[in-house]
């Protein structure tokens, strides 16, 4: 068993070597690491070719629509907002608010990369957060790697709480206890998360001077609505309302809460003779608007178009071996589609013809090819690894060598399924079940089960930090497609930071009594 162990491990160690040691593309180490796990499961794992092919397509399309489609849809959207030069109005109207980059950066990428996670999810609040960055003016490097510890934490509630109630249908928890003891167990994470954005952004600890107050009201104003709504509202709401209050809160403190001004961390703003007024923002903003409605609107929120719309869907099954998952296909109520129809909306108010914007559109597809086949492979990979049952073995070695320490280690196992799978939903289905049984097994405390599957979910989360796909996601935001390797490097030791406070917070709560 110990020796599967070290097989299953293989295709993620090589995920790991050829990007932060050899250096290799996404793309090249993403396609080779799909050759490494469908030969194992053919020859090790005993899955016939028709199965290991099948797994990998299954993989495939799922990579395709959604999260591909969603990919495209948010670049788009930032691409047509450089090309109708409302980006530089945006620049304008964030240079109102405030000067200091490091507190635009909070905005943008700390509110509104929350609001998108809660809003769309797959991958939106790393890719259009971090395009607005370097917008702006930002390091793309900095830009990415702060978006992608920003979204280590909400990726539980993501795209309006699907990871948390699809936890809850797997494991048959109550997805009110669920959802509290989700946004408890990473509470200190959340916490810590804009505090750390702010040092990458700004080169170290010495960014905080003098914005220590202004980012402590930025943790607390997301924090304490998130915690709040989790515990009796539910699941659905905890990233948009804190994400909503804590943007209303940060643009009140930047223009009553004085700070000292740094001038290495001044925005030079754009000089332009044309005052903004109410019109020129909303023209500005338009995308941006009109995803927020749209999304809003045909979300469980709002049920009656959200099952009208949802109506309009394909299911299928594509594995061909014991208990194939069914791939569901939504045609109009997905992200990407709602994305794509808000950008031609926003276009069109901003005055782009459509010719125009096919022009764009095309520009950003084709130039995101790369992109496309990391993540497609990704997918591949994760499915071959979960049908051969590499996955399940990685897991249970680790839960027979932990014992009753396994809590200790919990998060360790969510962080796997976020590094493969890069999705806090897929990362419940991967694993949610055996935190359940483990948690029953070592323990008598009829709250673990539902604490462990929690630490699943922020073990996700941060695994999504290295995950080849949301790396490469930020790239593209960022056009550094084929840099991938760099945000690793840079990135890897806030996943370490963040694997070991969740695990110790893991282990002690249940320990002291708490739970």
């Amino acid at each position: 068993m110990f020796l599967k162990f070290l097989l299953a491990l293989i295709p993620i160690i090589w995920l790991i070597v050829a990007m932060s040691v050899i250096k290799l593309p996404g793309y090249r180490a993403c396609y080779i690491a799909l050759i490494i796990a469908a030969l194992e499961a053919c020859f090790i794992w005993k899955l016939s070719p028709a199965c290991v092919a099948t797994a990998a397509l299954q993989g495939i399309l799922n990579a395709l629509w959604p999260i591909c489609l969603v990919i495209v849809a948010a670049l788009f959207t930032y691409n047509l907002t450089l090309e109708t030069g409302a980006m530089e109005d945006i620049k304008r109207m964030l240079g109102g608010v405030s000067t200091d980059s490091r507190i635009l950066m909070l905005i943008i990428a700390w509110g509104f990369g929350n609001f998108m996670e809660g809003m769309a999810g797959f991958g939106t609040a790393v890719a259009i957060p971090a395009g607005m960055l370097v917008g702006i003016g930002f390091d793309p490097i900095q830009s990415v790697v702060a978006c992608l510890v920003i979204n280590s934490t909400p990726t539980v509630f993501g795209s309006v709480g699907v990871p948390a109630t699809t936890m809850a249908s797997i494991t048959g928890l109550d997805i009110l206890q669920f959802s509290a003891y989700a946004s408890l167990i990473q509470i200190v994470l959340t916490f810590l998360s804009p505090f750390l954005a702010v040092m990458i952004i700004g080169g170290g600890v010495k960014a905080l001077r003098g914005l220590f107050p202004f980012t402590l009201i930025a943790s607390l104003s997301f924090c304490i609505p998130q915690v709040v709504c989790s515990v009796f509202i539910g699941a659905e709401l905890p990233n948009i309302l804190g994400a909503v209050i804590s943007m209303g809160v940060m643009v009140a403190a930047a223009r009553l809460i004085p700070h000292k001004k740094i001038p290495e961390y001044e925005v030079k703003q754009t000089a332009s003779d044309t005052p903004m007024t109410v019109q020129s923002g909303f023209v500005a903003w338009a995308p941006f608007i009109f995803t927020f409605v749209f999304l809003l609107v045909t979300s469980n929120l709002c049920k009656p178009v959200h099952d009208l719309l949802a109506a309009a869907k394909t299911t299928i099954q594509v594995y061909a071996g014991e208990n194939p998952e069914s791939l569901t296909f939504y045609w109009i109520n997905t992200p990407g589609i709602i994305i794509f129809f808000a950008a031609f909306c926003g276009g069109l108010v901003q005055k782009a013809s459509p010719a125009r914007m096919f022009k764009v559109l095309k520009k950003t597809f084709f130039s995101n090819i790369k992109v496309f086949i990391t993540v497609c492979s990704v997918l591949a990979v994760a499915k071959i690894m979960g049908y051969s049952g590499m996955i399940s073995d990685i897991a249970v070695v680790l839960v027979a060598v932990t014992g009753s320490f396994f809590p200790l280690f919990s998060p360790l196992i969510g962080v796997i399924g976020g590094f493969v799978t890069g999705s806090g939903t897929s990362t419940a289905v991967l694993f949610g079940k055996l935190q359940q049984d483990t948690a029953a097994a070592i323990s008598e405390n009829p709250n673990l089960p539902a604490w462990l599957c929690a630490a699943n979910e922020m073990g996700g989360g941060v695994g999504k930090m290295i995950c080849p796909q949301s790396i490469a996601i930020g790239c593209a935001a960022v056009g550094l497609t084929g840099s991938e390797s760099k945000i690793l490097g840079k990135v890897f030791i806030y996943v370490l930071l963040y694997a070991v406070i969740g695990g110790l917070i893991c282990f002690f709560v249940p320990v002291l009594g708490l739970i």
